[in-house]
């Protein structure tokens, strides 16, 4: 008779973790004008998207913000959730949010990741825009399989500064629906693209 306990562990094997980082950027990001500005951190995007990643098996997951009383506010989040009243109340929360760094640029992202892998990751901008250059989910997933380390970085406000995004080394193709309307929020969109990326294969 076979162990159910085996069966898991042997389930288990099948699926190893990605080697991959998210950021999400608050700079340099865009207005609705177009402008580039830093953009606030928001409670949900922390709660959410560091659910995803924990849930995914994301590495780290880095909020990334210049401006210091963002940071105190990102930190104050996290610190209630991983080291006040809410580790208690709520561990699987505190699990998620123990995977997130909060860093002034993407710059430190890459400088951090590279001391933990000793090697460059591979950098995935995100766009609602499609681009003549960008690379579909299932290329993406390709490339995981491949072991080298990835970061896959989210813009908020508007969307990341082209500039930017044009200094990766790929874009990623937008979520597309079954309308013309494209405004869904970063963390819903960050859901999305982490489980087409490393969801399970049916």
């Amino acid at each position: 008779m076979t162990n159910p306990k085996l069966k898991i562990r042997n389930l288990k094997s099948i699926y190893s973790m990605p080697n991959l980082y998210v950021a999400l950027t608050h700079y340099p990001v865009v207005n609705k004008s177009g402008d580039i500005i830093a953009s606030a951190v928001t409670n949900l995007d922390l709660h959410d998207i560091s659910r995803a990643a924990k849930t995914y098996g994301v590495k780290s997951f880095y909020v990334v913000t210049p401006l210091k009383d963002q940071q105190i506010l990102a930190q104050r989040i996290m610190a209630h959730w991983t080291d006040g009243a809410g580790a208690a109340y709520n561990p699987a929360r505190r699990r998620a949010l123990e995977t997130i760094k909060v860093v002034d640029s993407v710059a430190d992202v890459v400088d951090d990741i590279k001391s933990i892998e000793n090697q460059d990751a591979q950098m995935v901008a995100t766009s609602a825009r499609r681009y003549s250059s960008s690379i579909g989910c299932r290329e993406f997933r390709t490339i995981l399989k491949a072991g080298q380390p990835c970061l896959l970085v989210f813009g908020t406000a508007w969307g990341l500064a082209e500039a930017f995004i044009l200094e990766a080394d790929y874009i990623l193709e937008p979520i597309t629906g079954s309308t013309d309307y494209n405004h869904l929020s970063v963390r819903t969109a960050a859901g999305i693209i982490l489980d087409r990326l490393v969801g399970r294969e049916k």
